[in-house]
């Protein structure tokens, strides 16, 4: 059995590899960084490191420019001791004494320049001919620094946990396409024979209508609300878990190839925007870490009111979005209310013109005309918000006078992800959860502000909230992102050469520092957008991946288009970030684990609420007479009388007065009945199985997840113990040294001993920092030639 596992499992990776190979990337052109054995550089053990002649190339020029920087965002550029103020770089480009501070890109990017690191990156990451081959990561953590590699990691890894998903969810929407036609509630819809007359849809003129011509509505609406529906479900709250899991284990490897697993985070100075705005303070205390005594606003008398008036606003702008979605609402209801009254042109047999016929077309698709429009209003609003939202936060932000750059990071995160939250979700909420629950009955309609409340369509409200999610998430992120990273960026660039009357010589002449001052300033917040807009996107996929199963299909294409646009951003049109470091993706990984819980409650109410799956599962199992769905339409049907319709609402187009019995989509009795209008045992039936649904799914669905995480490992077992085995041995290798150091003799003359330490059968190779390197041989039973290790 052994045997034959081991076959079948070298089959299957032969297999995989064979599949991965043309998305690799040529290694004579992009050659592989090895990992090489490192420890944290001490100028006291500097007889530790294998110090090169030309110690310029010590460190590589990611971490030489992090220790400039370090260095002029705290050097004193006053003479006066007491001058608490006058110190950083920052400061002196807020005062205006510098227009800038920034590292070098290497060298150009463009074709025929001479090969340099930055051209090595354009031509096998951020061009568009590799789109489909995987990322350099190494090169882009060298060049960009860690923290800028580890979101490219990131995305790298989201958008390959995508393509299952795609599989998966373009699967059930084939599905989806191939049962709906064959539907019993799509054919009862649909066949004329039943002639359900359905009670007007607004109040004097829309007239009664006939069930079947909202046939089409019908047959797309069984597209997504079917059997695969729930099991799409089920398995994107599984695959939001593997996601996260399997991401800690990715993360975990890069913090080992990256030295990350020992980071410290250091103490930030204060922003010079927060110095500005204390320069004339006169409340001073000693910071409890750096010791320096520093301007400080006093808690209860500046900070509480800043921060009421900051989050009180925030309230403010939430409600805005909410109220921008009573206005679509209210536009939903008046067109289709509007269309509706076309009925009185409706082409004869007679009458085949052309404005007839299209008269015709959107009467009989007047919920999904209303539908359309209104989510495209929504998506133009939803820019506009956006918009605003990132203004204000940011002046809010600045109001709130934070001390260090990580503190006004985190305090914009939580307001621009809060407001886009509400700006982006809030519409679908509504569709999803609202729409259709409390509209009352024909004759005692739920008003509000003196209206009728809109219905959902014959269909159900899933495929309205199907084509929401698909405008607002594709137009956000197909084109409206696109046309902004992509299109804008290139218009911009366009203009400035035509308005430039510089000379090709001249542009060839400027040194790369003036080159570079003309690229646009690369924001500490660059990477929080990105950030931003993946998680929203993330969203979208689980919150409300029941509706639309081909949105992880699309967000693929998206992210393997967002890749290479945000590569092209950072190597052609920013100018060199600060290679800073970062062990993780932060408070991200908080806000997506909360968006995966939120998830599993969201998909079991939109299978309860929002489609019909419960309603015709109670009837298939305890209604039906021959265990089929035949019956199910005129089963979910309730009778209303006419005559029952008070004089304030009752139709008043010409022969309504000979309608005597309406249908309605509800579970109530019938007017003839006893308890007339009331709610039907049937309701309370369905109402039952729907909590009992959405308790054993959410709390299912939580074991199993929680059940996973708990069983996959935040770290890879085999690095576990290459991570012990390595700090033990440079531990005993700096023992040896020391040791030999303290008997006068030098590391030469201790090879044996360190080879003897070396000896442990582990292949260490080499790392990717550029540092300096300690030298040791293995033992000659590893390998019938001595070769130098690296341990720097």
């Amino acid at each position: 059995m052994k045997s034959v596992s081991t076959k079948l499992w070298t089959k299957v990776t032969g297999i995989a590899k064979r599949i991965y190979t043309p998305f690799q990337l040529n290694e004579d052109q992009v050659p592989h960084i090895k990992r090489r054995f490192t420890l944290v550089y001490s100028r006291d053990k500097e007889y530790l490191f294998d110090i090169p002649e030309d110690r310029d190339t010590f460190f590589d020029n990611a971490t030489r420019s992090r220790i400039v920087n370090f260095i002029l965002r705290r050097k004193s550029f006053s003479t006066d001791k007491n001058d608490a103020y006058s110190f950083g770089i920052n400061k002196m480009i807020n005062d205006n004494i510098y227009t800038a501070a920034y590292s070098l890109h290497e060298g150009h990017w463009k074709p025929g320049s001479a090969p340099n690191e930055r051209k090595l990156l354009f031509d096998h990451w951020g061009n568009w001919r590799n789109m489909f081959k995987v990322q350099p990561l190494e090169h882009v953590r060298n060049y960009f620094g860690a923290k800028i590699g580890i979101y490219f990691t990131w995305l790298g890894f989201y958008t390959m946990m995508l393509i299952p998903a795609s599989i998966v969810g373009l699967v059930v929407f084939i599905y989806g396409i191939a049962v709906a036609p064959d539907s019993y509630p799509a054919k009862e819809i649909c066949d004329p024979k039943n002639n359900f007359t359905m009670c007007p849809l607004c109040d004097f003129q829309c007239p009664y209508w006939n069930l079947y011509e909202s046939c089409s509505n019908a047959i797309a609406s069984r597209m997504f609300d079917n059997g695969g529906t729930v099991f799409f479900a089920i398995f994107m709250s599984f695959w939001g878990t593997l996601f996260l899991e399997f991401w800690k284990r990715r993360q975990a490897s890069m913090q080992y190839k990256w030295d990350l697993l020992d980071y410290v985070r250091e103490e930030q100075p204060p922003r010079p925007e927060y110095l500005a705005r204390l320069e004339n303070c006169t409340h001073y205390r000693l910071h409890p870490i750096t010791g320096l005594k520093e301007p400080h606003l006093p808690f209860w008398t500046k900070r509480v009111p800043i921060f009421l008036m900051s989050y009180s606003i925030m309230f403010f702008l939430g409600f805005l979005a909410i109220a921008a979605v009573f206005g679509v609402i209210a536009y939903r209801v008046s067109v289709l209310a509007a269309l509706q009254v076309l009925t009185k042109d409706r082409p004869t047999s007679t009458n085949s013109s052309l404005v007839a016929t299209t008269t015709a077309t959107i009467y009989e698709n007047a919920s999904l005309v209303t539908t359309v429009t209104a989510a495209c209003i929504n998506l133009l609003i939803i820019i506009i918000l956006n918009m605003i939202y990132s203004r204000l936060a940011f002046w809010l932000t600045d109001l709130e006078c934070l001390r260090t750059q990580k503190e006004y990071d985190d305090s914009i995160t939580l307001k621009l992800f809060a407001l886009q939250f509400v700006n982006y979700y809030s519409s679908i909420i509504y569709i999803a959860f609202f729409k259709g629950r409390i509209i009352g009955r024909p004759g005692k309609y739920t008003t509000m502000f003196g209206a009728r409340q809109e219905e959902c369509a014959a269909g159900g409200c899933l495929i309205e909230l199907c084509i929401q999610l698909a405008i607002i998430m594709t137009g956000k992120q197909l084109f409206v992102n696109n046309f902004t990273e992509l299109v804008l960026p290139k218009l911009i660039k366009m203009i400035k050469r035509c308005l430039s009357k510089e000379t090709k010589a001249e542009k060839a002449s400027r040194a790369s520092y003036e080159k570079d001052y003309k690229l646009e300033a690369a924001q500490t917040t660059s990477l929080f957008y990105e950030y931003l807009e993946m998680v929203l996107q993330f969203g979208f996929l689980t919150i409300f991946v029941a509706a639309f199963p081909l949105g992880p299909l699309f967000s693929l294409i998206n992210n393997i288009i967002e890749i290479r646009m945000d590569s092209s951003k950072m190597i052609t049109h920013l100018r060199r970030p600060l290679a800073d470091r970062s062990p993780d993706i932060g408070i991200w990984y908080s806000v997506l684990y909360g968006i995966s819980r939120i998830a599993i409650i969201s998909n079991a109410f939109i299978i309860a609420l929002t489609s019909d799956y419960i309603p015709r599962m109670v009837y298939l199992n305890s209604y039906s007479k021959d265990d089929s769905l035949k019956g199910y339409l005129n089963h979910t049907m309730s009778y209303f009388n006419t005559s029952d319709f008070e004089a304030d609402h009752r139709p008043t187009y010409a022969g309504s007065e000979h309608i005597q019995i309406c249908r309605y989509r509800d579970f109530r009795n019938p007017p003839w009945s006893e308890n007339a209008y009331e709610f039907s045992q049937l309701y309370w039936h369905i109402l039952a199985a729907r909590f009992v649904f959405v308790v054993v799914f959410q709390n299912v669905i939580v074991f199993i997840t929680g059940l996973i995480a708990w069983l996959i490992p935040d770290v890879p077992a085999q690095l576990k113990v290459q991570i012990r085995r390595e700090a033990y041995i440079s531990n005993e290798i700096i023992i040896k040294t020391e040791l030999l150091r303290a008997q006068g003799k030098s590391p030469e003359e201790g090879e044996a001993a360190i080879e003897a330490i070396s000896d442990v059968g582990l292949q260490y190779q080499q790392d990717d920092t550029g540092s300096a390197k300690l030298m040791f041989r293995k033992s000659p039973g590893n390998s019938p030639e001595r070769e130098e290790e690296n341990i720097v």
